[in-house]
């Protein structure tokens, strides 16, 4: 028996698998390391948006340039300053012949001011106290005292009256834009005719009160609800029910435009009375808040019989 020599003896090599040969075709390609959207021909794969890139790229620069351009900054600086101190002009001319804050202390009303003050002036025989609460010498807000002045109902009163106008004429087949618009002016025309003719005779007679255009506004736009009542009852019950209710609101309008007045002017009667002994004024100033109670009726007649026939 033969035996196999002694000493090392190397063991055979396992056979290494060789790379594939370039040009036989590969079942699966390794695509990772390839620029997207491109295939081994070097065409774009269907789902690849090409234009997202450039315009994301062009848009994004264009925002970012207009953002970061120092005269695109200085020019939208330059525009908000210009509107803020056009808003500051604009209120201050405002504020140079209208007083907000007054404004709004005349608009500082609620619902149960607005009904309270509507029962005074339907009925203002049945209210006792006329008389205009103050705190520290400032007057309380209308919705605190019901004896203070608004504006809040003579406008509602006139836009409602000027509707109600509108409605009045298209019943009578009468309505035309033109009627409505002399309507409305000549309505806002005695408003003004009537409040300047009160300052100018509190001027000449000197008369020291705190009545202020506004006031005056208030009183002689109170009379709009008594002019609602009046052309309301005669569309419904005719000329009869006009003349009653005209009779009524007249009467109850020149009873309140007396007694609120009568806490404005006649107070002031007996200081000058004290002072001066003149009895001229005190009864001059008397007459003014008669004839201006005396005036109201026939301003209530004036724009309303022309709405009922």
């Amino acid at each position: 028996m033969d035996l196999p020599p002694h000493g090392y003896r190397p063991t055979a090599k396992p056979r290494a698998r060789g790379a594939p040969a370039t040009g036989d075709s590969v079942l699966f390609e390794d695509t990772s390391s390839t620029a997207p959207g491109l295939n081994t021909q070097g065409y774009y794969t269907p789902g690849y948006n090409m234009g997202a890139a450039s315009n994301d790229m062009h848009g994004g620069a264009g925002v970012n340039n207009l953002f970061t351009d120092p005269m695109a900054s200085a020019a939208v600086m330059y525009g908000s300053s210009l509107a803020n101190q056009g808003k500051d002009m604009v209120n201050k001319e405002i504020s140079r012949y209208v007083s907000v804050n007054k404004l709004k202390y005349f608009f500082a009303v609620d619902t149960r001011y607005v009904l309270k003050k509507l029962m005074i002036l339907m009925f203002p025989y049945t209210h006792q106290d006329w008389e205009v609460r103050y705190h520290r010498d400032t007057p309380l807000t209308p919705r605190q005292d019901v004896n203070a002045p608004d504006l809040y109902i003579p406008t509602m009163a006139f836009i409602t009256y000027i509707l109600l106008a509108g409605m009045a004429l298209g019943i009578q087949k009468r309505f035309s834009p033109e009627v409505l618009g002399l309507c409305a002016s000549t309505a806002l025309v005695w408003i003004i005719i009537e409040v300047l003719v009160m300052l100018l005779s509190l001027y000449l007679l000197t008369v020291h009160s705190d009545l202020s255009t506004f006031d005056l506004i208030a009183y002689s736009g109170y009379k709009y609800v008594g002019m609602i009542f009046t052309v309301l009852c005669g569309l419904l019950f005719g000329s009869d029910g006009y003349f009653v209710a005209l009779a009524w609101s007249s009467c109850a309008v020149m009873f309140f435009i007396v007694r609120s007045l009568k806490m404005k002017i006649l107070p002031s009667i007996s200081s000058d009375s004290m002072g001066m002994g003149s009895s001229a004024k005190p009864q001059l100033r008397l007459y003014i808040t008669v004839a201006t109670a005396v005036f109201q009726p026939i301003i209530i007649y004036w724009l309303t019989s022309h709405l009922v026939r």
